[in-house]
């Protein structure tokens, strides 16, 4: 099969299209017949490299899939060949007691497709039986790739981190990211009011449409003071940071008094500083984040099939331009998902 493989760190370059053996069937694991994967800054770290990170290279990239089932295992209940799913990306081993609990990102063996094993940018991947998820009839394979990974982490952030409250008051950067987009959404749905920081006018556009309530052009202003403004000096009872070093100082100013700022990610590096006297003081909770539990993944997508929350696709490329997917997230030029169309 043509898969899209990584075997040592580089440019975008270093993304080979080739042909590599097609997986097969084992114990509780299925073959899914892939339609299409989503792009995610994930997959530029795995292909560039993340210092102090070791990668089980050769990988083939790509956290997020919909597809058919093209082969099950034996004894696997529930599918049938041909049946339209899409993937959750997280594995783990599903019996232990934070398993157990539905804090699958807190296993010993957690893992995400793409990133600790093979992903799905290739024509078949083999997934879990257990991380099969019906795909809402609504949605095209190119917009159900686009929710698994991004609303799955946002909806931790914001739902079992967060704690988020009707009437808080939620800054989110990077409102028309995949992981902006969908904070923003949620945080609407649970009764939220929004600010969110976007590169470009047509960016904040784009989340306003999502139901951002404010937007900021951060390349123009001093976020923090816009957001003090705002709020009439008080400021937001719940920062989602996946920007890292350079919005990290202002998101700690952003915050109310016992305010909480979640992180998921550090795009801009992940070196920072912490003011412990401005910690104390105001009582702020800093909370680290990781993807989701299976259990969260299945409260979004009946969310998407209701309609209530909805993926937000920037552009759909074919599988031989995964290096131009690549570009344009560096480039930050997309305004929600790349999705690459595979078949």
């Amino acid at each position: 099969m043509k898969a899209a493989l990584v075997r040592a760190h580089g440019g975008p370059e270093a993304i080979e299209l080739t042909d590599v053996d097609d997986p097969r069937p084992s114990p509780g694991v299925a073959v899914v017949r892939v339609r299409a994967v989503a792009l995610n800054h994930l997959d530029i770290w795995v292909r560039r490299g993340v210092p102090g990170a070791k990668f089980p290279l050769p990988m083939i990239l790509g956290s997020e899939i919909a597809g058919t089932i093209e082969a099950l295992p034996d004894g696997a209940s529930g599918w049938r060949l041909g049946d339209d799913v899409l993937v959750a990306p997280g594995t783990s081993c599903g019996v232990c007691i934070e398993c157990a609990s539905g804090w699958d990102p807190h296993c010993r063996d957690y893992g995400i497709l793409g990133e600790t094993s093979n992903g799905g940018a290739a024509e078949f991947a083999a997934v879990p039986v257990r991380n099969l998820m019906r795909k809402p009839s609504a949605l095209s394979f190119a917009e159900a790739a686009s929710m698994p990974l991004d609303f799955l982490t946002a909806w931790h952030m914001l739902v079992a981190r967060a704690r988020l409250r009707p009437g808080d008051t939620v800054l989110v950067h990077a409102g028309a990211s995949g992981v902006g987009s969908a904070a923003v959404q949620i945080a609407k749905l649970w009764g939220a009011t929004v600010l969110a920081t976007a590169g470009s006018e047509a960016k904040a556009e784009r989340a306003r449409a999502l139901g951002a309530d404010r937007t900021i052009l951060y390349r123009e202003t001093d976020f923090a003071k816009e957001i003090r403004e705002l709020t009439g000096k008080r400021g937001v009872d719940v920062v989602i940071e996946h920007v890292g070093r350079d919005t990290w100082d202002g998101s700690v100013r952003s915050l109310a008094r016992g305010g909480r700022l979640v992180t998921c990610g550090a795009t801009t590096g992940h070196e920072v500083t912490v003011n412990l006297r401005v910690l104390f003081a105001k009582g702020i909770s800093l909370l680290g984040s990781t993807m989701g539990s299976l259990a969260e993944m299945k409260q979004v997508v009946q969310h998407i099939e209701a309609g209530t929350l909805r993926p937000v696709v920037d552009r759909v490329l074919p599988l031989a331009e995964i290096r131009e997917g690549h570009r344009v997230l560096e480039a930050r030029e997309a305004a929600g998902k790349v999705v690459l169309e595979v078949g």
